[in-house]
């Protein structure tokens, strides 16, 4: 295929599940045409307004805002002005459209990209979503129908979109943690977090804030005197939002081989460290945890649109590939089943090596291989 410069638009945002795959199909459209334009649309006042000029890549913002579910004052106010908002973006995404003169418009999901997608399937721009979770969003359903493809990251997403539109990309994801980790490269994690190499050792993630139910996890288990334990070491990364209450609890608590950080850096470290990891389930995770072939316990939030954490998190667990523990029983459960996991060689090999097959490791090449042949 040849890959002459195009001009393109992305839009969505939100949370960082929706803005680094963004990033990772406007770093693959560069590299395979540097002379390429891409400008991103998304959320003022959100967090990719920050995240993708630090990317590298320019961004307009759009005064969308989403509908809040839990009902107070202030989310009441927020859900009338949804309306007015929604028309006023769609009115500036005109504009937009307008102004740069997209050869494609490609969306990444959220409440964010739905402005500029409708718009741009008015105005007969060629368009492209990308669905990251096992249970579309509503924003991508209502899409669904318009746009000339869309790419998903699971099987089975027939239920939402038209068949003949769907294309089984995966999530794009970021090099460094694409591949399983070497021996070279274990040996560097131990270094780097001063693990010892015979010991097992259990990778702890719950996003930059933070979960505070993994976090209490971890805090009974201690309080209980980390039965299971013996022989395990721990990266425990219980979030910036949680770091001040950690440290106290861990002063009082004190565990050698229990290493706790506000916000892991080198996630291709940790993960190269760890025997099991357990995390939230956010498609980005997921993919993620697939592509280096890591066994893994899934504690889905339940603080998210339709639940998508857990759809994300059975589609493993039905091949065979990730453990899940609810929510509600982590505190109780979670860490006596990591204990028992991560002492079973067998099965912690069994779990990466089914993951590993539902790797898709090529998805920002796929994707910007749809996005040209709409062009």
């Amino acid at each position: 295929m040849e890959y002459r410069p195009i001009r393109a638009i992305i839009s969505g945002g939100g949370t960082g599940g929706h803005i680094f795959p963004a990033i990772s199909i406007a770093n693959k459209l560069k590299e395979l045409n540097p002379d390429t334009e891409i400008l991103f649309v998304g959320a003022s006042g959100k967090m990719e307004m920050e995240k993708v000029p630090a990317a590298g890549y320019k961004i307009v913002g759009l005064p969308i805002v989403g509908m809040q579910r839990q009902l107070n004052l202030k989310n009441i106010v927020n859900d009338l002005q949804v309306p007015f908002r929604v028309l006023r973006s769609i009115s500036l995404a005109r504009k937009v459209i307008r102004d740069f003169k997209p050869d494609i418009a490609i969306g990444v999901g959220g409440y964010a990209s739905a402005p500029l997608l409708y718009a741009a399937t008015r105005m007969k721009v060629p368009t492209l979503i990308q669905e990251q979770n096992g249970f579309a969003g509503v924003t991508n359903k209502m899409l669904g129908k318009k746009v000339g493809c869309i790419c998903v990251a699971y099987e089975g997403m027939e239920r939402f979109f038209p068949a003949d539109k769907i294309v089984l990309s995966g999530n794009p994801i970021r090099k460094e943690v694409s591949t399983p980790p070497t021996a070279d490269r274990k040996a560097e994690a131990m270094t780097y977090y001063g693990l010892n190499p015979d010991k097992k050792h259990i990778f702890i993630v719950g996003g930059s804030l933070g979960s505070g139910t993994l976090n209490r996890s971890m805090k009974r288990w201690i309080e209980a005197g980390c039965p299971g334990g013996e022989g395990i070491e721990i990266i425990w990364q219980c979030g910036r939002y949680y770091k001040k209450g950690v440290d106290e609890f861990m002063a009082v608590h004190p565990v050698e081989g229990i290493r706790h950080y506000d916000f892991i850096a080198r996630m291709d470290l940790a993960y190269a460290a760890a025997d099991i990891v357990i995390s939230r389930s956010g498609a980005s995770t997921v993919s993620e945890l697939c592509a280096m072939e890591k066994a893994a316990i899934f504690v889905p939030s339940p603080n998210v649109a339709e639940d998508h954490q857990t759809h994300n998190a059975m589609a493993l667990v039905r091949k065979d590939a990730a453990l899940i523990v609810k929510d509600a029983d982590a505190p109780e459960k979670l860490m006596a089943t990591a204990t028992a996991l991560v002492h079973d060689s067998e099965r912690v090999a069994a779990l990466g090596r089914n993951a590993g097959k539902m790797a898709l490791r090529d998805a920002a090449q796929v994707i910007a291989d749809e996005a040209y042949k709409l062009v």
